[in-house]
């Protein structure tokens, strides 16, 4: 008789802690300040908090009555700003420090454009379970899940310090530290609140969620409203490279997790974003190129190919491609009909790029307190 095998879990397949406390005010809907009693109207009472920019003493501006109210049964606190790294390309990123010490990372990224925008690239949880082996946040290893109020809560603490105060200009990426589907009923949570009319009212067609290949997170919230936009990181073309840089695979496969994008049922103009980062030796050869125009299929029909340059850092021992190579591989993905952009990743000198956040930043600073 042969001897039963037993696996050990896999980090992704176990929940990640929780923060244990009182519920924040950020994280609160309408609904939720009537059924707790609130005094006053509660959709008013949400819509100054939703507004950092009008904040009086750190407070939204609210009757005394009201703060007291608040002040007595929920946790009032915004993360803390601990540090700023301003970068030569014009983002910042944020160091933030949460009500039990811990501490996340987002960017600010202001662009340029017809109509100025900035791109919030916010986090999700402290630390990260998926161990993708080119990300700076995988080492740190799963701390705990954010709750829905702090997910909000860093929304408005960086809208409070860098802006903007028009709502209709902020673009948010679920892309920082962690991965959303593994904390997706607080990430979807904070969805709702970032969308509601009465708050920020960011829609969905500016917020999108970035998963590693988490399938069973994309197959339930392909069902959830409001939805956001989905990016998906693939990262390599054959499942023994893919296994070999993101654990996830060797649960999900190129296969299944084709599947599950196959049965996402896309809105109108909506598109899939498949993230790629080009890693030297490891992923960028033209049969790369050749394999992922074949795993696209009919998604090459109007759906982004997004190549990003490996990012280096401390933990890495991997390298960026040159030029010459990137360049030859967007144009072989383009000669096979593919949609491709290339990510000018912001905020590299700061180690604030895509894989780069780990809770310590090099560059300009303005140190505010370290966590």
């Amino acid at each position: 008789m042969g001897h039963m095998v037993e696996f050990a879990p896999r980090p992704w397949d176990r929940p990640a802690p929780e923060r244990a406390g009182r519920l924040s005010i950020y994280g609160m809907l309408p609904e939720d300040f009537t059924a707790m009693g609130a005094p006053g109207r509660a959709e008013h009472i949400f819509a100054m908090i939703q507004r950092p920019w009008e904040y009086r003493d750190g407070f939204p501006r609210l009757s005394r009555e009201i703060r007291e109210w608040l002040v007595a049964n929920l946790d009032t606190a915004l993360p803390e700003v601990a540090e700023r790294h301003a970068s030569e390309d014009g983002s910042t990123k944020l160091m933030l420090r949460l009500g039990d010490g811990e501490c996340i990372e987002a960017v600010h990224m202001p662009r340029e454009v017809r109509n100025p925008r900035v791109t919030l690239c916010v986090s999700s949880q402290v630390g990260c379970a998926m161990g993708c082996a080119f990300c700076a946040t995988g080492t740190l290893g799963i701390r705990r899940n954010l709750s829905a109020g702090e997910i909000v809560g860093q929304v408005l603490a960086a809208l409070r310090e860098l802006g903007p105060e028009r709502p209709h200009a902020i673009t948010l990426v679920f892309m920082g530290m962690g991965e959303p589907l593994h904390n997706l009923e607080q990430v979807h949570r904070a969805i709702q609140i970032l969308n509601h009319t009465r708050g920020l009212n960011i829609s969905t067609r500016r917020i999108t969620v970035s998963t590693s290949g988490l399938v069973p997170g994309i197959e339930r919230l392909a069902h959830m409203e409001p939805r956001p936009w989905l990016a998906v990181s693939l990262n390599a073309t054959t499942d023994e490279a893919r296994s070999a840089l993101m654990p996830v695979n060797r649960a999900w496969g190129l296969a299944r997790l084709r599947e599950a994008l196959d049965a996402w049922s896309l809105g109108d103009r909506e598109r899939l974003t498949i993230e790629y980062v080009l890693v030297a030796g490891q992923n960028d050869t033209m049969e790369d190129a050749e394999r992922l125009a074949e795993w696209m299929g009919e998604l090459r029909r109007g759906h982004n190919v997004n190549l990003i340059r490996l990012n280096e850092h401390e933990a890495a021992s991997f390298r960026e491609p040159d030029e010459a190579q990137v360049n030859a591989f967007v144009a072989r993905l383009k000669a096979l009909n593919c949609f491709v952009t290339v990510r000018k990743s912001r905020g590299r000198d700061i180690q604030g790029a895509c894989g780069q956040l780990v809770k310590k930043s090099k560059g300009p600073s303005k140190r505010i307190e370290n966590c």
